[in-house]
């Protein structure tokens, strides 16, 4: 009996002696194995940020909104769009009623034109917030301060700015005290935001926001709010407060029993399950892609694997009458099959962490490498290698040794 060792050196002698065959042989499962790699690293990249970042609310805090917060279904939104808007009257009366809210505020947003000096930047997000949405929401104040109750009462012509807006109107230097103009009203930088990034290579910091009533007075009032509100304990007070900003909205919107609501409340878990559902459709669709790829390669390596056995059948019929046995010939082929899909599979795998890198160094996109990525893609390429191998390698077995010696 031939050992693994004597398998394996065989296997090795006869790849080498066909070097430019074997690099062709395995592209097919490089391709594969490497597409698979940049598909999961890039999915459990946007994964992690997703749940760190985009999803960012807090266990305690929950919106209410008349548009849907994670929702697929575009006639759906439609028609959501000709709900009932929330009110400044429906912020106060929440605030009133829910007891175990710790804060309730509310946000509102439009696109405005910002300009210092020469530099001007259109389309630009404007939020009006309530003061306490300094404490209630995600986003973290870095330089200077948020806006005060007393300025939002009082309509002050002041802004926080985000990062993208800070570094393109203002470079390098301090914005803290500098007068920008927003269409046509002048306003105080009073403090800037901690830069959040881009998502799917969208600018997430070109915003910035004022007063609510400083919003309403400028942009007009028939705006539709969303709410926040930010429960004072755990998971039981959590959904207690949800129940009572529910009963309150159904109560001032007369909606009884089974009658369907005009508004939506989203928490993180609503926005994570919406992700995941978009995640794992991407993800199924690219697994689906780069498995035909590697089943490619997988049936390209047979087919060689079988010439291979055609043009080295003297080879088979020398060492059967040296005394090799019928299993020897079969591990020996298997071996030659799996060492090709091997290297396939760590060439893929190799590729397809240094595309996702490159992805996420050059465009932005998340992307986070996991070593149980490439253990998988490695035994992808074996399970590949030993389905596709088994035929060539049973054939070659099977040779009868007299007739093989008769072999030109």
């Amino acid at each position: 009996m031939v050992d693994v060792r004597t398998n394996l050196t065989l296997a090795a002698g006869a790849i080498r002696a066909q070097r430019l065959r074997a690099v062709l042989t395995v592209l097919g499962i490089t391709m594969g194995v490497a597409t698979l790699m940049a598909v999961i690293t890039l999915v459990q990249g946007a994964n992690t940020y997703v749940e760190t970042k985009i999803a960012n609310l807090g266990t305690n805090v929950f919106q209410v909104s008349k548009l849907p917060f994670a929702n697929l279904n575009w006639d759906e939104l439609i028609k959501a769009r000709r709900h009932r808007d929330i009110t400044l009257e429906d912020l106060a009366a929440t605030r009133e009623t829910c007891v175990a809210c710790e804060a309730v505020g509310a946000e509102t947003t439009a696109l405005a034109r910002v300009r210092y000096k020469d530099q001007e930047l259109r389309d630009q997000n404007l939020l009006g917030q309530t003061a306490n949405m300094g404490y209630i929401g995600s986003r973290t104040v870095e330089l200077g301060r948020y806006f005060s109750d007393l300025e939002e009462r009082h309509s002050a012509a002041v802004c926080v700015i985000g990062d993208a807006l800070r570094a393109k109107l203002f470079g390098g230097a301090d914005p803290l005290g500098k007068v920008v103009r927003v269409g046509k009203d002048e306003m105080i930088v009073i403090g800037t935001f901690q830069r959040i990034g881009s998502v799917l290579g969208q600018e997430q910091d070109n915003f910035l926001v004022i007063p609510m009533t400083l919003f309403l007075r400028l942009q007009g009032a028939r705006r539709s709010l969303t709410l926040a509100a930010k429960a004072s304990g755990g998971e039981r007070v959590f959904e207690q407060a949800q129940d009572q900003v529910r009963l309150e909205l159904r109560a001032r919107r007369h909606i009884t029993g089974s009658k369907k609501e005009d508004f939506f409340i989203g928490t993180a878990e609503s926005y994570l399950t919406l992700w995941q559902r978009i995640s794992s459709t991407f993800f199924s669709v690219f697994l689906m892609l780069s498995s035909i790829s590697a089943v490619v390669g997988g049936i390209v390596i047979m087919n060689i694997m079988l010439v291979s056995v055609t043009e080295r059948t003297k080879e088979i019929g020398i060492r059967r009458a040296c005394g090799a046995r019928q299993n020897d010939i079969l591990r020996q082929f298997l071996a030659e099959t799996l060492l090709l899909c091997l290297a396939g599979g760590v060439t893929g795998v190799a590729l397809g962490f240094l595309a996702a890198l490159a992805v996420r160094t050059l465009a932005d996109f998340p992307a986070d490498v996991k070593l149980w990525a490439a253990a998988l893609g490695v035994a992808l390429s074996s399970v590949i290698g030993l389905f596709f191998g088994i035929y060539p390698a049973v054939k070659a077995a099977r040779l009868d040794p007299v007739v093989a010696l008769r072999a030109e």
